[in-house]
């Protein structure tokens, strides 16, 4: 296994990864407010980092608050979001960067587009972090769900606009059976299987068993 190597400048993990024959992707966690998508990425991130790998978190909160900041929550306002994380992870793929994107991206025409405008620059996996709608509810430590329930908030996924599920996600996650650790290393498992990571010394870590999702009642 590699040795964690967190003090490592730019050119070094460039280097690293070069040497490692490391290709740049973005790994897309789409999924319910609440599902767990930024827990997961963060988890992800001080892994890879541990490798010496370059790469950069996106978040979807953090969008809004400065790119995305003009945009609303119609589902035109929607998509334009997505186009604009889309080609930002373009250009951070270009310049030999691992992206970690978690948006909630609901609709699957502006997945598509994002993968549209992504692939041409590298991989793109998608990465569905599923939960119950009541389970996230639960989990609602910024109250939006709340808020959203009382008619505070409009345009909100998962109360009065859809959330429309992958059917064909690159790897399903179902985070209400797991910890965000164990849903971060089946997502290592997965790369490490696709040759994402994994390469250049470190040999692919087993994935975890799946967690077998609750029936609906």
């Amino acid at each position: 296994m590699i040795s964690p190597t967190p003090n490592l400048n730019f050119e070094d993990r460039m280097r690293l990864m070069k040497n490692m024959h490391a290709k740049p992707f973005v790994v897309w966690l789409t999924g319910l407010s609440g599902a767990g998508k930024t827990s997961i990425a963060v988890e992800l991130e001080q892994a890879l980092l541990a490798q010496g790998l370059a790469l950069v978190r996106l978040d979807g909160d953090v969008l809004r608050k400065g790119l995305c900041r003009d945009l609303g929550f119609t589902p035109g306002d929607r998509a334009e979001n997505i186009r604009r994380a889309a080609e930002v992870c373009g250009l951070l793929l270009n310049a030999g960067q691992i992206v970690l994107a978690a948006f909630i991206s609901p609709f699957a025409a502006e997945r598509a587009q994002a993968r549209a405008l992504i692939e041409p620059h590298g991989r793109f996996y998608e990465v569905f972090v599923d939960t119950p709608l009541a389970v996230a509810e639960q989990r609602d430590v910024k109250g939006l769900y709340r808020k959203a329930r009382l008619g505070e908030i409009s345009h909100f996924t998962g109360i009065d606009s859809p959330y429309e599920a992958p059917t064909a996600p690159d790897l399903h996650l179902y985070t209400h059976g797991e910890t965000p650790q164990q849903s971060a290393a089946r997502v290592l498992a997965f790369m490490a299987g696709v040759g994402g990571i994994g390469v250049g010394g470190m040999p692919p870590t087993p994935m975890p068993p799946t967690p077998i999702p609750p029936t609906p009642r």
